[in-house]
């Protein structure tokens, strides 16, 4: 009978290239050694606390901000702008981007018999996961699901029949996909998670144009009507203490050095291990194939 042809390589784990490389990284990283990180991350607290005293002290700072936005006899009047309605496009499709590219690596880890050593896997691990659980799980799950705040097109003062809840406040005005806080202010900030992963020496050059993109688009949403100053500022730091979170499990801990190479391990075996079951189904549905072409002949 024919030989079938194979779906089978040769290739098991790869070397220690990543890890070599993830401890070059880790020593010359000022996140990864070093107070900056804790600085970063008690900034990030004061902030959330800083922010949320001042809307609860002075919530009338929500209504001024959303009232530029508004006209009493055309409402919020953003929503009728072509320009300001494609910017709003953006931020989902910048997001959908950046998502896709990232599990577009880890598959081709997986499906690559030579994957390289120098692509990093907690990179795209880190962009994922951060994506899922600050605007997937605790923005738009926990938050907007729960909280009850009613948006600003939908208050009595902007000429809704909903009251305006301040900061914080859980009610039943609003059943699901509230205002508080912003999902698109949280997937808009979540860009900032790629300027982690740059360089240090690039790192601030990302943010000078991601900081520009995500404050655009969260105002966008202001002038909207969706979303309130506060649910906007508060969605920033909510998404930034995660992004922190995230960050210090995988390149924090006592083990971030090897995870690298533990992870293109892994994958490699699971990509050995697909492409042999692979093959063993294809050469069973080759031989079924050739029995039945030998039995009508």
């Amino acid at each position: 009978m024919t030989s079938s042809p194979s779906f089978e390589d040769a290739s098991g784990p790869g070397d220690d290239a990543a890890g070599r490389i993830a401890a070059r990284d880790h020593m010359c990283d000022p996140l990864r050694q070093g107070p900056m990180f804790r600085w970063l991350v008690l900034a990030t607290l004061a902030y959330l606390g800083l922010i949320s005293m001042l809307f609860l002290a002075a919530p009338q700072i929500d209504i001024w901000a959303s009232g530029v936005f508004h006209d009493p006899d055309r409402g919020f009047w953003a929503t009728s702008s072509p320009v300001l309605m494609r910017l709003r496009e953006l931020g989902p499709f910048l997001v959908k981007l950046v998502a896709i590219a990232s599990l577009l690596v880890l598959l081709a880890a997986i499906l690559l018999p030579r994957f390289p050593a120098s692509i990093s896997l907690c990179a795209p691990i880190f962009l994922v996961s951060t994506l899922i659980l600050g605007p997937g799980v605790l923005v738009n799950t926990i938050l907007k699901d729960n909280w009850g705040r009613p948006r600003p097109n939908t208050v009595d003062v902007f000429g809704g029949e909903a009251p305006f809840i301040g900061v914080w406040r859980i009610t039943d005005h609003c059943a699901r996909n509230c205002s508080f806080v912003s999902g698109e202010g949280a997937a808009s900030f979540w860009l900032v998670a790629l300027a982690f992963l740059a360089p240090a020496a690039w790192r601030w050059g990302m943010l000078a144009a991601i900081v520009p993109i995500f404050l655009a688009l969260s105002v966008n949403r202001v002038a909207f009507g969706g979303h309130f100053l506060s649910d906007t500022m508060l969605a920033w730091g909510l998404t930034l203490l995660v992004i922190l979170g995230v960050y210090a499990a995988l390149y924090r801990t006592r083990g971030s050095v090897t995870l690298e190479q533990q992870l293109h391990d892994r994958l490699a075996r699971l990509g050995h291990a697909l492409r042999s079951w692979l093959a063993g189904a294809w050469r069973v549905v080759w031989t079924l194939g050739s029995a039945v072409t030998e039995k009508f002949r």
